[in-house]
Parts: C-alpha cells; sequence; structure tokens
C-alpha cells in the first residue's frame, strides 16, 4: 500500500437539486425562499464539512486537508487510511442520496501522489468522469428502473428550517456520524466555528440575509421588491468566473493548485458578507450562496445592478494583485447575469433558473460582461449605460419630460430595417424624430443634456445611425427607476 494517497471528492447534481419542484401543500415561503436558501447552504456545506469530518473521525492532523469549498475537496491521506475514508464517503453519499430523492451524488477519486501534478490530476479526473459517465458501474443499480420524482416532505423541512432559517445565526456548524450527510447548525460530535477569515480552524460561509421589517427573520421577495427605488421588482443576481477550470488545470503543482483555488473561494465568502453588510445593500439583499469559483443573490432589482458593478470592480482588482504572475486571462474575468421577477410572488427557484439561463448565454457570447434588461454589455458598456441612465432620469425629474419619452424612445430598437433607397435619408429621419420628441426649453443645461443623450445613443459619426446596446439598456433602467 503506498505510503501517502491524494483523493478528490465532488459533489454531482448541485444544479438539478436547487431546481427541484417542492412538494405540495407547503407554505409559498417554505417552498420558496428558505427551502432554496436551505438547499444551497446544503450543497455550501457539504464540502466544507465532509472532508473535515473525515480528519476527525479517523484521527488526523487538520493540515492534511488541501482545499475545501466550491463543491469539491482534495485530501492528503496516509495509505492505510484509504478503507475507512471509503467506508465513510459511502455512508455520507447514501445519505446524500436519500435527503435529495437521488438527485444529488458524492463522488470520489483516489491515487497515489507520485508523479508529475498534472499527471496525477488526469488521474483523478479520469475516475471521477467515471463516476459521471458511468455511474452504475460504481453503484451497483438497476439498470432500468423508472425514475419517481417523489417529494420528501422531511428532507424539505430539513432544508428549510434547519439550514434555510437556523443557519443564518449559528455561530457553529457539527457533524454527528449517526447522520453522515446532514448538517447540524452548532450541533454534533465534531463541530466548527463559522469565521469570516481562514485564520482559523473554521469554516468561512457567506450567510447574509436582509432583515423583515420587524427584524425577527429574514425578508421575503415581496418585501425586498418594496425596497426598490422606483418599479417594486425584485430578482436573481448569479455570477461565474470565465474559465476558471482551464485556469487551474494549468497550474504545475498541487503548492499552486491548494492556494489558487482557497483564494477564489475566499474572496466571494468575504467580500459578498462585507458588501451585503454596507448600508446600501444590507436591507435590499440576500445571499443564496458563494462557491469556489460562482454566487448567487437575490434581492431588489436596483441593488443587484450596484452590487454587481461593485463585484466586479473587486475581482478585477483581486485578480490584478494576486494573478499578475500567471499568464493569459483565464480566471482572470467575471461574467454575470441578472433575471427580474414577472411578478411579485414568482418563484425564487424559477427566477434562480431563469439568471442560470442568461448567464450561459452571457458566457457563450462572450466573456467579461454581465446579462442586463434583455442585452448582454460589456462592463465598461455598463458605466456608460448608468451614465445615460441619469441623463434621461434627469430630464424627468428637472426639466419635467413626459415619461413617454422613455416609451419613444425606445421605439427606435424595435423599428423594422430600412429598405433600399432609404439609408441615405436614414440620418436626418432619425435626428428629426429625435428633434420631436425631445422639443422643450431652449434652457442651456437642457440643451446640453439633449445633445448627449443623442450622441450616446447614436455615437458622434452622423453618416450612419448606429443604436447603441447600452442605449436600450439605460431606457429601460431608467424606466424602472422612475416608475411607481
Amino acid at each position: 500500500m503506498p505510503e501517502q494517497i491524494l483523493l478528490q471528492g465532488k459533489i454531482l447534481g448541485t444544479e438539478e437539486f436547487l431546481l427541484a419542484a417542492t412538494a405540495e401543500g407547503r407554505s409559498v415561503r417554505s417552498a420558496g425562499e428558505d427551502l432554496l436558501a436551505g438547499k444551497s447552504q446544503w450543497i455550501t456545506l457539504l464540502s466544507e464539512v465532509l472532508p473535515r469530518a473525515l480528519l476527525a473521525e479517523l484521527g488526523l492532523a487538520r493540515i492534511l486537508l488541501g482545499s475545501s469549498g466550491g463543491g469539491q475537496f482534495l485530501l492528503v491521506l496516509p495509505g492505510e487510511a484509504q478503507p475507512a475514508a471509503e467506508e465513510f464517503l459511502s455512508a455520507a453519499a447514501a445519505q446524500i442520496a436519500q435527503l435529495s430523492s437521488g438527485v444529488v451524488q458524492l463522488v470520489w477519486a483516489a491515487t497515489d501522489n507520485l508523479g508529475d501534478w498534472a499527471v496525477i490530476r488526469r488521474r483523478l479526473n479520469d475516475r471521477l468522469e467515471s463516476y459521471r459517465h458511468a455511474p452504475l458501474q460504481h453503484s451497483g443499480a438497476e439498470a432500468f428502473r423508472p425514475f419517481v420524482a417523489a417529494s420528501n416532505p422531511e428532507a424539505e423541512q430539513y432544508f428549510a428550517k434547519e439550514l434555510g432559517v437556523r443557519i443564518r445565526e449559528a455561530a457553529r456548524i457539527g457533524w454527528s456520524p449517526e447522520n453522515p450527510g446532514k448538517i447540524a447548525p452548532g450541533e454534533g460530535k465534531h463541530s466548527w466555528a463559522i469565521t469570516s477569515n481562514l485564520s482559523s480552524d473554521g469554516i468561512m460561509l457567506a450567510r447574509h440575509a436582509a432583515p423583515s421589517d420587524d427584524g425577527r427573520q429574514s425578508a421575503p421577495v415581496q418585501t425586498l421588491a418594496r425596497r426598490a427605488q422606483g418599479r417594486s421588482i425584485w430578482g436573481v443576481l448569479r455570477g461565474d468566473v470565465d474559465h476558471f477550470g482551464l485556469r487551474l488545470r494549468r497550474v504545475h503543482s498541487i503548492e499552486e493548485h491548494v492556494p489558487l483555488s482557497v483564494l477564489y473561494k475566499q474572496f466571494f465568502a468575504g467580500e459578498l458578507e462585507v458588501l451585503c453588510s454596507l448600508p446600501e445593500f444590507w436591507r435590499k439583499v440576500s445571499i443564496l450562496y458563494s462557491g469556489g469559483d460562482d454566487f448567487a443573490v437575490y434581492g431588489s432589482w436596483d441593488a443587484l445592478i450596484a452590487l454587481a458593478r461593485e463585484v466586479q470592480r473587486l475581482f478585477h482588482r483581486f485578480t490584478e494583485e494576486n494573478l499578475k504572475e500567471y499568464p493569459g486571462p483565464e480566471g482572470k474575468t467575471i461574467s454575470m447575469a441578472i433575471a427580474l421577477a414577472a411578478e411579485t410572488y414568482s418563484p425564487l427557484a424559477a427566477v434562480y433558473e431563469e439568471a442560470g439561463r442568461n448567464l450561459d448565454l452571457a458566457k457563450s457570447s462572450d466573456k467579461d460582461c454581465i446579462y442586463l434588461l434583455g442585452r448582454i454589455l460589456e462592463w465598461r458598456h455598463l458605466n456608460d449605460a448608468s451614465e445615460l441612465k441619469d441623463v434621461v432620469t434627469r430630464l424627468i425629474h428637472e426639466f419635467r419630460m413626459s415619461k413617454q419619452l422613455l416609451y419613444q424612445l425606445r421605439s427606435f430598437y424595435r423599428r423594422e430595417a430600412y429598405g433600399e433607397g432609404e439609408v441615405a435619408q436614414r440620418t436626418w429621419r432619425f435626428h428629426r424624430r429625435f428633434n420631436r420628441i425631445l422639443s422643450g426649453t431652449r434652457d442651456r443645461e437642457f440643451q446640453k443634456l439633449r445633445a448627449h443623450l443623442i450622441n450616446e445613443l447614436v455615437g458622434r459619426k452622423t453618416a450612419e445611425v448606429k443604436l447603441r446596446p447600452a442605449g436600450l439598456v439605460a431606457l429601460e433602467w431608467a424606466r424602472l427607476a422612475t416608475e411607481v
């Protein structure tokens, strides 16, 4: 038996689990925010608690924990501990499958800690992929048993009440061998403190929740919508680092792999918690989860836009300071997406799913961008949209422009393409319509804002009118900000 092995664990099926339908008969709140929050925290904590509990049960030192969080973990174990580790993980995997109705899987792979890190990583990944693509080979399950999506009221109660509610106030997180797949707030044979840094043996966890009006619980989405500026709408913000996996694959040793993965996890858990505690955010947003390279937050629509811009700014500074020695853009940019609820009482899981689809669109279209209000923008263009939104709102508030101005300006984006023979007349027709819409006082400040608005919407070149995508985002942004 080898003297030392590397054991890597991974949690599969998390997205399907978070979007799984809830049992009938549950209250709106229990089947919504608390349940989804509890599921998210469970997935987040599994990859943090299980490797620590494994070391504690085997009597091994904490220093053998390489990395954890973000749905996976990496351990260095003595060779003789492998059978006991396999037994531990098998018991945890069985209860995890039971609690998730078979949707979530805990898989793992072990290999000798010998040779180049690229070779070791390839061996681990190949074995993990075999679990993903040939699960029956390892589980021994019947191949043609029909799948029945059965509800689990007891598990939903655990997620909604134990994790969705209690975890936000707990000081410690516990684990017990009697329930190897469960996380207990403040209880268990082994327990760890919830911390905001990595200086101790605690677990970093982003868990901020906007308080309700009476301060006794977290605010429901209806309350968060009412706290928005302008129109009462809430939404979900999701973010994901671009090419994070490729960045990790390019490191040359485990000594580089572990600190790099910890850096990203610490950034999202620490910065999100701090940002959401600031005065402009703490009553408007709640954290669903923060992972190793992604995060999800829900709250008032206006706070989500501001939070996205601030996270992107901090992430850019983070990569400049910590990744300057790594060549290439991989892992140095972040894409995000916001989905707004169609109705105040829309299910949180449905809006979360839409935000995921929007994020996929943004990442497939380009990198380092955001999906916002129906358009995909680069981050630098989002700043332009913000400035243009301020111009439009000033025209409405200070110069008493009709709010129909917004709908008339938006109509430019919906106009059909000009036919052949009309291209030469396109520019002057556009400006004539624009002048008619923005006709009003001859005040110098008004004329300055009007000229700036035209330049920002169509560009400074007058030979051809080309409407900018940021302009439509700005108009929709201004409409939401000025509606009641």
